[in-house]
């Protein structure tokens, strides 16, 4: 019998329906017509059912023994270790003592249970998720700006009507392949720009390298220094405003702080900005006279200005995505049919699982956990007294670095157990040595996983848990759509679910708290806990997501408060989620990278992906097809740079930043700036990028500066 599902990597969330493989106990994979993959998948949709029969899969848990090794061991052996040990910690070092750390690849169901087990039995504000490291800054701006962080406040079809759409940092033809048919009419009226330093495969749709934009081009190619995007936007802003390109009546009616915008741009003309960014001045204020004809004030179809991890993965990446709201607040695109701003989410539930209760500040519903209104309702949900929910955690990087450390009369002691949920921290967190360092100071290291991932081998108990085929719940996809996971065969070995795992850890610490096993029964405990917040589920249920797919329907745009309510696909039409329903402007500047190019490391490194792997690799690396494609990092440098560094094509490299060295395979490519380099994410081991990436952070979202640091390289035997 075929089950309708959904792709269990990016937030895309591609429609599938898994069969049963003849003369097999998998399952094969055939896409469906669903509205954001159009019956196309990726690669790693295609061979995704391959992971249900990795052979390194983890069917029973493991505890560590005296001898140093995991072992396999019983369900009873590994719960009544964990407990015993978290309640004499606790009983030292008090509450906090212990943290969770959870993952956008969560159902919203184990999202919202993780959060409240985390509150209401480790009684910790210790928690927070690797979304963190994806979507916070995009979340902080828009939240300010537009009282709203919902990825795409518009669904991905709209995108093909527009005139121009500006991608900045993204490279969707290898990250979301399927998303690109969206763009295709949209480059055929010469309106597809990308910015980013590499000519990606996205940027290359643009057109030939260094064309002019005219008959016949797709689009344009904006290259600038890396960690200088802010300088484009402001420049571009500049730009539209000194020539009156600018949407007045807009402004008037629906914003506030545009003087201040204003002001804070007039230093940013063209000539100025070239200097710093890189990029022409010409290209610059072609490109604010692309935007505001595409734009509805002048009777354009229509523009979009889409962010991505490559401008927001900074220091300053809160700053430029408020510039870019900015731009698009100031040629009148939000809440207009056929325009808008948006930040295209990374992991297959980003959305929902930072909606719901994972965040280090956040409540189930978006609810900020300081806000007393939002802290009642949730405790009235949950049947506890208010008072006994913390405030605030630490956010990612600072958690995972404080791990294990003592008390000083400058610094606090940090956790000293920890619960992995989703995440594998040893290959995708900024500058890795520094976080497998902590995590081996911690007393006790719980992993719940389905694979050995290099963060579960470092764990004291690792629990299994049931993948993507194997489970019942709901995702939410880029564009705020809800929609149904569905089981399509059993769990392997003794696996179980993280409901079922938190649900007994629960009872066996003595909490009186409900927790729920049924998905279902979740999903309608997270709606009640939702409603009234800006994410509102509260009228969604399993039944009616089953109900509307079976009428062949695409899933409900959250807010959905009632259960009679159609839906929300564009919460800005009418009114901003504000006090006074305008959108906030919020000046900005630029100070560049935390990291910055120097005698000694002279080379920016800039970081990505590739179109076999997700994430940190812990998955695709064990699909055979995909890792016979990529099965190893490597550095795309310049032909220019290689030879004035005397490194060849295909040998090994050095590189080394003021965190660490890592090992990598050249690849040379005159796609790349010849200041720049260019490392993917997904391997682990010395060919593990982040031994390299700084762990500075954003000081609005705590975001890390993946995405630019200072390197020197060399080829591998070059004596320093």
């Amino acid at each position: 019998m075929s089950t309708a599902t959904h792709c269990p990597y990016c937030a895309l969330q591609c429609g599938m329906n898994l069969d049963p493989a003849e003369g097999t106990t998998g399952v094969s994979v055939t896409p469906r017509q669903f509205p954001t993959n159009a019956g196309g998948l990726c690669q790693k949709g295609w061979t995704s059912a391959e992971l249900l029969r990795t052979p390194d899969r983890i069917t029973t848990p493991l505890l560590r023994g005296r001898d140093g090794e995991l072992h396999p061991v019983g369900w009873d052996e590994a719960l009544a270790t964990i407990t015993d040990r978290v309640q004499r910690i606790q009983a030292e070092h008090g509450h906090d003592a212990v943290a969770v750390f959870g993952g956008g690849g969560l159902t919203n169901e184990k999202a919202y249970t993780l959060g409240k087990f985390a509150r209401t039995v480790l009684r910790t504000p210790n928690i927070d998720y690797n979304g963190r490291f994806c979507m916070s800054s995009a979340a902080a701006a828009t939240n300010r700006a537009l009282g709203m962080d919902r990825g795409l406040p518009f669904p991905l079809t709209d995108l093909s009507g527009a005139d121009v759409v500006v991608l900045l940092g993204s490279n969707l033809a290898e990250t979301m392949p399927p998303a690109v048919q969206h763009l295709a009419p949209v480059r055929d009226r010469g309106g597809l720009v990308v910015v980013d330093p590499r000519r990606s495969r996205t940027a290359a749709l643009t057109g030939e390298p260094g064309g002019t934009q005219g008959e016949g081009s797709q689009g344009v190619h904006v290259q600038p220094v890396p960690g200088t995007d802010l300088v484009v936007l402001l420049a571009v802003t500049h730009v539209v405003i000194a020539e009156n390109l600018l949407d007045q009546d807009y402004l008037a009616e629906r914003t506030t702080g545009f003087e201040e915008v204003r002001r804070s741009v007039a230093p940013w003309w063209p000539e100025r900005a070239e200097t710093v960014c890189g990029v022409p001045a010409g290209t610059l204020r072609r490109l604010a006279r692309m935007l505001a004809a595409a734009s509805p004030a002048r009777g354009g179809r229509g523009a979009y200005l889409l962010t991505g991890r490559g401008v927001e993965q900074s220091t300053q990446g809160t700053a430029t995505v408020t510039a870019t709201i900015n731009l698009s607040l100031v040629l009148g695109l939000p809440g207009r049919t056929g325009s808008g701003y948006g930040a295209i989410t990374g992991q297959g539930n980003g959305q929902g699982g930072r909606e719901h209760g994972q965040k280090a500040d956040q409540l189930p519903g978006y609810r900020s956990i300081t806000d007393p209104a939002a802290r009642a309702h949730v405790a009235a949900v949950w049947g506890v007294d208010e008072a006994t929910i913390p405030g605030p955690g630490r956010p990612a990087v600072e958690l995972l670095t404080s791990l294990g450390r003592p008390a000083t009369d400058e610094v606090p002691g940090g956790p000293r157990a920890l619960f992995v949920h989703g995440a594998n921290v040893v290959v995708s967190a900024p500058n890795v040595h520094r976080v497998a360092e902590a995590l081996r100071r911690l007393d006790l290291l719980v992993v719940c996983d389905f694979v050995p991932s290099e963060t579960a081998l470092l764990a004291d108990v690792v629990l299994p848990v049931t993948q993507w085929a194997e489970e019942e719940g709901t995702m939410t996809s880029l564009e705020g759509r809800v929609i149904r996971r569905r089981r399509a065969v059993d769990p392997s070995g003794r696996a179980r679910s993280e409901l079922w795992i938190l649900a007994e850890l629960a009872r066996r610490f003595g909490s009186v708290v409900r927790f729920d096993t049924d998905p279902a029964e979740v999903f309608d405990e997270l709606a009640r806990a939702s409603a009234g917040g800006v994410a509102d589920y509260s009228g969604l249920s399993h039944a009616r997501l089953d109900a509307d797919e079976a009428a062949k329907g695409p899933g409900y745009f959250w807010p959905v408060p009632a259960g009679d309510h159609p839906g929300t696909p564009r919460p800005f039409q009418d009114r901003f989620p504000s006090v006074d329903g305008r959108a906030r402007m919020v000046p900005v500047d630029h100070y560049g990278p935390a990291d910055d190019v120097r005698p000694d490391a002279p080379v920016y490194l800039v970081t990505g992906r590739v179109l076999q792997h997700y994430q940190s690799g812990a998955q695709t690396r064990r699909v055979a097809e995909l890792n016979r494609i990529a099965a190893e990092a490597h550095v795309e440098l310049h032909p220019l740079l290689a030879t004035r560094l005397g490194i060849d094509d295909g040998s090994l490299i050095r590189l080394r930043t003021s965190r660490g060295e890592a090992l990598a395979r050249a690849r040379w490519s005159e796609s790349i700036r010849t200041d720049t380099v260019f490392m993917p994410f997904h391997f682990s081991g010395t060919g593990s990028v982040n031994l390299l990436t700084s762990d500075a952070t954003d000081p609005i979202s705590g975001m890390p500066e993946f995405k630019v640091c200072a390197t020197d390289l060399r080829p591998a035997g070059a004596v320093r």
